[in-house]
Parts: structure tokens; sequence; C-alpha cells
């Protein structure tokens, strides 16, 4: 999710891309090659981040580096899809492509999809040992680590905790989705709610049904978006938004889910996998993700002040807190490198409205995007205005 060259970004449509042409093609594959050189160390994310440090058994966590597949299932779907590819490859990412029909049923089998496209670049990973075993590595290199111990507020040279004051010439906020709790920043980064639930582990028979033996993360091209995995242990995970913001920025710290929401993410994985109706949802949780106002990821130090920040990752978090992590590191060390010169280094967005109208808007936006995502599926070929006009509410770009 990082901003993209800002003369690129300003000069890009909405909800498209400038018209194709051999120029544009070389400046964009140009552009997106120091994009492609920072990122490669984290792909796959785990083996670089734990390499050296926490490898032996039982902290290896990336379960498999499978790729992604992503459905249309509409008309309107499948040329937002296409064009999703083509944009891949005018930044060089040569290896997304689309599947052929065979292809796609010989992958993973969905009724209702029409196309699906797919990229190497996605890896599956167990979320409790990950962070289990990066507390380890940072605790082997020195680093005290003090839970249960919530900041209320930060300044220059102080962070203020419900235990005390602790002071430090550095201090980096990384609190993404909960920095609306910090005093202050209430309106600096919108916490949206994402919820998952998780079959128990189905039979041979289901997944003989449903093929998916390769297991690609999956998502799609519905504007509400969906995403989902087979789990290691036989389970298929479904996720979305349900309830996608609670007023006044306010955060649900138990990941307890509505039962609208299960219902919602159940009928969905229904739909995808008819062969899974009859076994039970096991679990449901949900958690929330940052978003900037211009759904822009950013990476920011004051040397003047020693504060600094990164996050706003839109769901984008895994592997770009890693690049985020590198960056800062430079940023405060002062060096000048290819991390330090990234556009997104620097980066502010401006903030939030004030209640209502955050509420008010996203709320909005969110059942604009369901209405668009019913028409497109109820057979309207084009695609839905309404979805525009949830576009010209959210400003996303």
């Amino acid at each position: 999710m990082l901003p993209p060259p800002r003369k690129r970004h300003s000069a890009a449509p909405r909800g498209g891309f400038p018209h194709h042409d051999p120029a544009a093609s070389r400046s964009d594959q140009a552009a997106g090659r120091p994009y492609r050189s920072v990122a490669r160390p984290i792909s796959p994310t785990c083996p670089c981040q734990f390499t050296g440090h926490r490898r032996q058994k039982g902290h290896d966590v990336l379960s498999r580096s499978p790729g992604r597949a992503r459905i249309a299932t509409s008309p309107a779907q499948v040329r937002r899809l296409t064009a999703g590819v083509a944009e891949d490859h005018r930044w060089g990412v040569t290896d997304s492509r689309l599947l052929d029909d065979a292809e796609l049923r010989e992958r993973i089998r969905i009724p209702e999809a029409v196309k699906a496209a797919y990229t190497p670049h996605c890896a599956r990973m167990q979320p409790a040992r990950y962070v289990r075993a990066l507390a380890g590595v940072v605790e082997s290199l020195g680093v005290t680590i003090r839970e249960s111990t919530a900041v209320t507020r930060i300044e220059s040279g102080a962070a203020h905790t419900d235990r005390g004051v602790v002071r430090a010439p550095v201090i980096l906020r990384a609190t993404e989705g909960y920095t609306a709790s910090l005093a202050g920043e209430r309106r600096t980064w919108l916490p949206m709610n994402s919820s998952m639930i998780v079959t128990e582990p189905l039979p041979r028979a289901v997944w003989d049904e449903i093929g998916w033996s390769r297991g690609e993360t999956l998502g799609d091209k519905c504007y509400s978006h969906m995403y989902g995995q087979c789990t290691a242990d036989d389970r298929i995970a479904i996720g979305g938004r349900g309830i996608p913001y609670r007023f006044g920025s306010a955060t649900d710290r138990d990941g307890a889910t509505q039962e609208a929401t299960v219902r919602s993410l159940t009928e969905i994985l229904h739909r995808r996998f008819p062969a899974a109706r009859g076994h039970r949802v096991a679990h449901a949780w949900c958690g929330v993700l940052g978003v900037p106002r211009d759904w822009c990821s950013s990476a920011v130090y004051d040397p003047a002040t020693g504060l600094g920040h990164a996050g706003g990752y839109v769901g984008q978090g895994l592997t770009t807190t890693n690049l985020a992590g590198r960056t800062l590191r430079d940023l405060v060390l002062g060096h000048d490198t290819e991390l330090t010169r990234l556009p997104w280094v620097g980066h502010t967005s401006r903030k939030w409205e004030v209640e209502p109208l955050r509420w008010l808007g996203v709320r909005s936006m969110y059942l604009a995007y369901s209405r668009a995502d019913r028409r497109e599926l109820a057979g309207h070929g084009r695609a839905s205005r309404l979805a525009r006009v949830a576009d010209v509410i959210s400003r996303r770009p």
C-alpha cells in the first residue's frame, strides 16, 4: 500500500490508470523497480525475518508460499480483475496473470467464479506463532518487552503510560488500528473493523470436491471484499468487513464478533464452497486495521523532536511493517538509503472528519459498496454507479 510516485498518482483517474502507451509502460516499470528491490528481502516474509535467530524447530512460522488467487463472479468484476493484472504488468510484475477456465478449475473449484487471476507473491502464516517468534527474536537481541502497559499519550522524549512515564530520546509510534486510543490521535487513522470465521476441520470428501490442493490464498473483486485461505489443519477461514466502523473510533478489544457478521461471512463461505454446507463454523473473531484518510501508508521521523511513526497499512501490514521497520531504522540513524528515498517517507495524510460525519461517511460508503455488489451479481453488466459514489465518499486513490 505504498503511495506510488506522486506524478503518476496525481495523473491517474479515479478507479483506473492512465492511458497505456509504450513510453508510459517503460516509465512505470522503471518507477516500480525500486519498490521490487526493497520488497524482495521480505518475500517470503518469515525466512528473512528469523534467519540466524529462531529458525529452530517450532519457530519456522511460514506455513506455505502458494501465491494468491483472486476471483471474479460478474462481467464487471472480470473487467476490474483484468485491469488489475494489466496494472501489475505496467509496474513490471509480469508473473501476475489471468487463469483460463481449465486452470482455475484445476486449482480450486468455486461454482460462481467466471474468471480468476493469480500471482505467486503471497504466503500464508500462522499469526500467533509469528508474533511469539518475533517477540523471541527481539528479546534474544537484548530488548525488554513490557506487556499489559497501556500508552496513553506520546510527546517528545516521553511516553505516558498507565504505570508511569517512559523517557527516551527516540519514540516511534507503531500502533496501527489502535492509534485512535492515544491522546490527540482520535482522527489520525480510522480503525476499520475486519472479521473472520473458520470452519471445523473438513473431511477429505469435501476437499476432493473443492480441490484447493495448492493452498493459494483467496480474494475476490467485490467492492466489499472477501479474503480466505485453507488452513494447515483442513479448515476454511473466510474474512470480510462485517460492521466496518464503530462510532467515535471505538475498538472492541476482546475480539467478539456480531452475529450478523458471522451470518454474512457464513453466507459467503457457502456461496463460494457449497460443499462446506452442513459443517459448522467453529470460531469467529475480529480486529481493526489502520486507515489513513487518503488510504496511503507512511513512514515519518522528525530528528528535532525524536518522534516518528509508521503505519496506515489498510490490511497489508504483514510485509509492509518489515519494510517500515527498516525504513525507520535508517531514518533514526540518519542514513541516506534507498529506503529513505521512497515516496512514503515523510508522507502526511489529512485527518478524518469529526463525528458524526466520520461514522456517517464510513457506514454510507460500505452500504453503497454492498448494494453495488448486489446489483452486479444480479446480472447488471456495467460497473455500479453506487460504487463510484462510494469512491467519492472514501476518496480512495
